[in-house]
Formats: structure tokens, sequence, C-alpha cells
């Protein structure tokens, strides 16, 4: 049996996608594919919760979403404001000095997040025309307070661009009432398809500030070349992954059917499980508690565990989790919970956590975890559910 994959990113992919991913492979510019797209653009906006936006949907993954809404966004004299809690936050000032894009990065320490009163205090010493921040960073686990901060830039005149990767479809991201000019995420992680897609949803003022720039550096990810494309799937800019966008038509279709309100109480429980899951173990979380995001959770080891015993150990187990990046590579593990992840496996994958710290030799109350896990998604509705 393959092992669960509970890494942040790819999510499992169910059968149901799986089967439309193995769909026969059909002209690019058919009518079958046309239809397929037009679902996925017309779920995605629903999924952002925007009705005059703006979706892109590209082979590629979050990395070219990022360079995407910094390339059609930016200024030639403009400046942009970003906001790190990790990686991919540090990744974004990554993509703008490669393009000689003035920027500012704040970075809070990994395991917290930048306070939007630092925000409002940047904005108002200098003039920036963006800002861009991660909603949940997939290295820190930190989830931030993206609608204070769009609220801010908003204040300030600024466009604000969202990196949702690991939180869109999972965590509520509500476009138009908050004020996000640009949503961007990958098809492998809180939407539950395959790699190979990266996706972004422009605001209605974000396609004016791309038209107004003129020329950019930019021909691949220009989306005034895909616009035509997105308007009317049939029509061909550069080929799209086929068999993807059937099986991202199939994500977001099963998306529709579970509900979004249900979808983001599903995501809250299973986050408040894994958790609950975790502390009966005596793990500790790197994130701070008032910013834990419900789609990952990074682990702190304990003294003397050594991170590639421990990972080997549960995937033979049947659960595979990722090592940690950057300073923090082999002192924590990074749990994804997210997508169309059921109850039932995260029980299970806590049963194969406790098997693993046995054949490592650490001890443990026996059922603890995964019974901590089973009352969590059991419980009350979490903070914020519907």
């Amino acid at each position: 049996m393959d092992p669960l994959l509970l890494i942040p990113g790819p999510s499992p992919v169910v059968p149901r996608i799986l089967e439309a991913l193995a769909r026969p492979t059909v002209s690019h510019v058919s009518g079958i594919l046309a239809e397929e797209t037009r679902l996925a653009l017309d779920n995605l906006k629903r999924i952002v919760f925007t009705r005059e936006g703006h979706p892109f949907i590209m082979a590629g993954a979050g990395t070219l979403a990022m360079e995407v809404a910094l390339l059609n966004l930016a200024r030639p004299d403009g400046r942009i404001l970003i906001l790190s809690q990790g990686y991919f936050g540090d990744r974004m000032a990554e993509i703008a000095c490669a393009f000689g894009l003035e920027h500012e990065l704040v970075q809070s320490p990994w395991g917290s997040v930048v306070a939007p009163d630092e925000v409002s205090r940047r904005l108002a010493a200098r003039p920036f025309d963006l800002v861009a921040a991660t909603h949940v960073d997939t290295g820190s686990g930190g989830c931030a307070p993206v609608r204070d901060y769009a609220a801010a830039a908003r204040a300030a005149g600024a466009l604000f661009v969202l990196d949702g990767v690991c939180a869109t479809g999972g965590i509520e991201e509500r476009m138009d009432d908050w004020g996000l000019d640009v949503v961007l995420t990958g098809a492998q992680k809180c939407l539950g398809a395959p790699p190979g897609l990266a996706i972004d949803v422009f605001s209605p003022a974000a396609m004016e500030r791309r038209r107004s720039l003129g020329g950019i550096k930019a021909y691949y990810a220009d989306v005034l070349r895909w616009l035509p494309v997105m308007d009317n799937p049939s029509r061909y800019f550069s080929t799209p992954c086929v068999n993807e966008h059937r099986a991202l038509a199939e994500a977001t279709r099963m998306m529709m059917e579970e509900g979004m309100e249900a979808r983001f109480l599903r995501q809250a429980r299973l986050g408040r499980a894994a958790r609950a899951g975790l502390a009966a173990l005596g793990l500790d979380l790197l994130t701070e508690g008032s910013c834990r995001a419900d789609t990952l959770s990074v682990v702190r080891y304990p003294a003397g565990l050594d991170d590639a015993a421990f990972r080997a150990a549960y995937l033979r187990h049947g659960v595979q989790v990722a090592g940690g990046l950057a300073a923090t590579a082999g002192r924590v593990f990074r749990m994804g919970h997210m997508g169309n992840l059921t109850g039932d496996q995260l029980v299970f994958a806590f049963e194969a956590l406790e098997a693993a710290w046995a054949e490592i030799g650490r001890r443990c109350d026996t059922g603890a975890s995964p019974r901590a896990a089973r009352e969590a998604l059991a419980g009350p509705t979490p903070e914020g559910g519907a």
C-alpha cells in the first residue's frame, strides 16, 4: 500500500480526481477541455469569494504564481513591501531581487507573524504601491492576519498580493470583501489536485494596474497574453496541461459539492485534531499558539531524536512527513493535514506515529495520541466555524 502523504503538499489525491487525471488526453483546444477549464475557472472564483475577479491557470506551481503576481503588478518606479514569516515569504523577496524590483522585506522570527501595526508603520514611513504576504508559510507554520494586512495596504493606496499556496481552499480568503488584489496558489495543496498548475486570481484593480504598465519583463508569465484564453479556453496561447486541467476541474467540483463553509470547518477540525494528537505525545510546535495554521503543523523534535531515523520509521509504518527547511532542518518535522484528508486518515497517522515512536525507542502512552485526535474531531465546532 502506498504511504499516506502528510507532507505540506502535495496533499493526498483521492481516486475520483485521479480518475479524471487518467482520462484520455484530448486536444488542448477541444470543446471537452474548454468546458472543463471553464468549470475550474468559475469554481476558483467561488473558492476565493470573488464576483469580478479574473482567474488564470498556467502550467507551473506556486513559485511561478508568485512570479506572475509580481511581474504583472510591479511598477518600474514603484516599491514593494514584502511581509515574511518564513521560507516562502523570503522567496517572494528573492523573486523581486531576480527581476530588479525595488522592495523592502519585513521578516518575523520563524514561528511568529508580522504584526499588522508594523505593516501600518512601514506603509506610513515611505510610499509603497504593492504589498505582498504569505497566508500560511509551509516552512514555519505561521498563519498571518491577512485581512488586517489588506486593510493597511488599502488605506495606504497599495495593491495587496496574497500567497495562498498552503491556505487557498482550506482557510477562508474572501477576495472581494477583504480587498485582496491577487490570490495565488498551486493545485496540489488545499485544492487536493495533482501538482503541475500555477493559479492566480486577479481583481479588477490588479488587471487595471497590469494594463497601465504596458510591456513587462515577461512573456509566458504575462497575464494579458493569457487573458483571451481564460475568457475562451478553446483559444490558443501555449499548450496547457490537458490532463491536469481535467483533474483540477474535478477537484473544484468536489469542493463545490462539499461547500466552502463546510470545507473550512472540516479543515479547522483537522488542524485541532492534529494539534491534540501531537500534544498527547508531548510534542511542541515551532509556531506560536496565536498563529498556528490549520493546514499543517511544524513539530519540534525532543532532544536527542534523529530526524532521518524518525521519518524513515514513520514511513515504514505507512506515513510520510517532511523535514524542516533552512535553519530548522533536522530540528523539526512538518505534517500536512489539508485538502481532501479525512479524519480517519489523520487518526491512522497517529496510530502509525506511536508505532514509529516505539520502533525508535521512545516511550508513550499507547493509544493516547489517536484517542486525542478522535476526541478533537468529535468535539464542538472550532472557534470561528460555521
